[in-house]
């Protein structure tokens, strides 16, 4: 039986890009009991139960029109689940900068309300989906879901006697996912002009497929209070935009307010209580009751930093080419 077999599981933030594809992924491989899918959009929800993928599954999936910020409604829809995937966000940087008071509303203090409805409804197990972004944060973005991460680590300590386990999942950009730069790219193509931030630019790449199964993977292993980093490669933008259009012209616009010229998902501080493993690390937690010993792992070295621009994996522009040639496909352009 695999793990997500007959189990209850809510996916929050669930008619996004990672959402959709979650749910899809646990239908297909798995034997779920029950999945809820709880989103905002009652457009995208109507959408994601016509569609063919999900239709067959109409009699064990159920969608919950909700909001993270409000808890009476989370604590409603947690009853009888038993995982948690959270995947609500608002996660574009520019928004986030221009509507700070609406990103912290759903980040961080959708963040505690799910910890606290996850709590008083016994949930057995969550992962929070993290970012790159948040560590060593140098934006709004960032910064909320650093503190999202500190608070769902924290939340152990919260659960007294109770079982509920949490843990946090964090990587790099996931190709075609909504309002990434590949569908951009694509779209912006037809101009024979590509806008580049910065021709140094660097970071870390991951497809959905790859994000999901490392998602999957970290809730079978985890104990509660680690956040996992899968080892993934790296890209330069210039060979992602060389990939997605060889005939164009490059445009060097500059770095965005709040973008970083790399990104780093283990820092120096990060590292001296973290451990790796063959296809990931885990940041422990501080806790003074954890036992690092069921973690398993080498302890990482002083001063190690896992970054994008020092990253012993790298994309080069074919493999780049063969990622986005299916979202090229899908999109019709």
């Amino acid at each position: 039986m695999g793990f997500l077999d007959q189990k209850s599981i809510l996916v929050t933030g669930g008619t996004g890009s990672f959402g959709k594809a979650f749910v899809r992924r646990a239908f297909r491989d798995h034997n779920p009991r029950r999945v809820v899918v709880f989103s905002r959009d009652e457009l995208k929800q109507y959408e994601m139960a016509s569609h063919p993928d999900f239709a067959p599954y109409a009699d064990r999936l159920r969608f919950f029109i909700g909001d993270v910020r409000d808890p009476a409604r989370l604590r409603r829809a947690f009853d009888g689940v038993e995982i948690v995937v959270h995947a609500a966000a608002l996660k574009q940087v520019p928004a986030c900068e221009y509507n700070p008071f609406e990103a912290i509303k759903t980040n961080v203090h959708g963040a505690q309300n799910v910890i606290d409805a996850a709590i008083d409804e016994r949930v057995e197990k969550i992962v929070a989906l993290s970012t790159d972004k948040a560590c060593n944060p140098v934006n709004l973005y960032g910064a909320t879901k650093l503190c999202s991460d500190k608070l769902f680590i924290a939340g152990n300590a919260y659960v007294g006697h109770e079982k509920t386990a949490f843990s946090v999942v964090r990587y790099g950009n996931v190709v075609g996912s909504r309002g990434s730069v590949v569908p951009f790219f694509l779209r912006e193509r037809s101009r024979g002009r590509l806008p580049i931030t910065h021709p140094e630019m660097t970071r870390f790449w991951i497809t959905l497929d790859q994000g999901i199964q490392f998602v999957i993977e970290s809730l079978e292993r985890m104990h509660g209070g680690e956040l996992f980093i899968p080892k993934i490669p790296s890209m330069r933008i210039v060979d992602l935009a060389r990939a997605i259009g060889p005939e164009c012209e490059l445009v060097d616009v500059g770095i965005r307010p709040g973008e970083k010229l790399h990104e780093v998902m283990v820092s120096e501080d990060d590292a001296r209580h973290t451990v790796e493993h063959d296809h990931f690390y885990a940041i422990l937690p501080e806790f003074s009751w954890w036992d690092a010993k069921r973690s398993g792992g080498v302890p990482c070295k002083e001063g190690f930093r896992y970054s994008s621009d020092s990253n012993d994996q790298w994309l080069t522009v074919q493999e780049l080419r063969d990622i986005v040639r299916p979202i090229e496909e899908a999109l019709g352009v």
